[in-house]
């Protein structure tokens, strides 16, 4: 199970790191235009601060538990990342994307996954 945990892991903070970097720096219309569609609503201040959530996110998923200092960030990490996708699921969904949507269920169970894997080994 912990390999599984850190595979879920990995695929996150790629994930993460490729959307909150893209989202930090981009614009809203080039953001659009590479399928980040799920930002529309939402006005740019708050997709940065979204963007910086994701990054310290993937912090927290690694630094915490490889450490062994307060290593109960890193589950809150992941839960953190389920309420942003949470939130992006519902955004494209509104927009009726339906891919989209099944992209950020299948990233929402990842997360669920290693929060609940890591709150397991506290």
């Amino acid at each position: 199970m912990n390999t599984i945990t850190w595979i879920f892991s990995g695929v996150l903070a790629v994930v993460f790191t490729i959307s909150g970097v893209l989202k930090a720096v981009m614009s809203r219309a080039r953001l659009i235009a590479t399928g980040q569609t799920g930002i529309a609503p939402f006005p740019m201040p708050l997709v940065r601060f979204v963007a910086v959530c994701e990054l310290l996110a993937v912090a927290g998923l690694f630094a915490p538990w490889l450490s062994g200092t307060a290593r109960v960030l890193t589950p809150l990490a992941a839960v953190g990342l389920c309420v942003v996708m949470i939130g992006a699921a519902t955004s494209h969904s509104s927009l009726r994307e339906p891919g989209s949507t099944a992209a950020n269920t299948i990233l929402l169970a990842l997360a669920a996954f290693v929060a609940a894997a890591r709150f397991a080994g506290l």
